[in-house]
């Protein structure tokens, strides 16, 4: 009876990747899922600290408009990622998931700065369609850089949330004082955003090949491992821990 593994032993095709211990005993991959994550991190909370005030001082809705529109967005962006999980289980894989959305995450932000109502809607459902792609599949993306039981892996989870903290610190410092400064505006803002999540992207591009080969490509099947469905059930589980964050 044929099984799919734990994400964790996806790569056995390559064992350089699992054993590789190169980034603070980690494997280097995790580095290079650091610095995407850390940035898409940026886009969304530079543009998230943008957004009320956006909506009260440039297009003068009151603040509870403003206020339901932010709390419709913000849940329909963490509602997403359970259906872009799934098509990505089944259908895309994760590593074409991540760049989809990182692509349309990228066009949401730059749609917002063409400071119109017609580009602002448009931009806020390209960003929750893209962090929908996105979201849950880089963390999957984490597990599989680790054999099922891999002491490590806890650890390294760890690590990847440091980088969401980190994109979380900075981009209200960069994308706030854009957005809000009279020599600048708020198209900077948004524009500044959207920068970010390119900068993941590119070096997501950039590295993947040698730092993450055979990673979010496909399952691996054996015989002997696993219960069907386990896959799903971890993409899942990481992207609840990620609600957390």
């Amino acid at each position: 009876m044929s099984a799919v593994i734990d994400v964790a032993t996806t790569t056995l095709d390559q064992p350089s990747i699992l054993d590789d211990r190169s980034f603070f005993g980690h494997p280097r991959g995790l580095g290079l899922l650091f610095l995407v994550e850390m940035w898409e991190r940026f886009s969304y909370y530079g543009m998230r600290a943008l957004l009320v005030l956006y909506l009260v001082n440039y297009l003068k809705w009151n603040d509870g408009d403003a206020a339901r529109l932010y709390g419709a967005y913000t849940g329909l962006v963490y509602l997403t990622p359970l259906i872009g999980g799934y098509l990505a289980d089944r259908f895309i894989g994760t590593r074409r998931s991540l760049v989809i959305g990182s692509v349309i995450i990228a066009m949401g932000h730059f749609s917002l700065a063409f400071e119109t109502p017609y580009m602002f809607y448009l931009g806020l459902a390209l960003i929750v369609i893209g962090t929908g792609f996105f979201k849950p599949n880089v963390s999957t993306m984490v597990g599989q850089l680790y054999r099922h039981g891999d002491e490590r892996r806890d650890a390294g989870f760890t690590i990847f949330y440091m980088g969401i903290n980190l994109g979380a610190l900075f981009a209200p410092l960069v994308c706030g004082t854009l957005g809000q400064s009279s020599r600048f505006g708020w198209k900077y803002g948004f524009g500044a955003a959207g920068v970010g999540m390119l900068l993941g992207l590119l070096f997501y591009l950039f590295g993947r090949e040698k730092w993450l080969p055979g990673v979010g490509v496909k399952a691996v099947h054996d015989p002997n491992n696993a219960a069907p469905g386990r896959k799903a059930a971890i993409c899942g589980s990481n992207y609840l821990l990620l609600l957390k964050k």
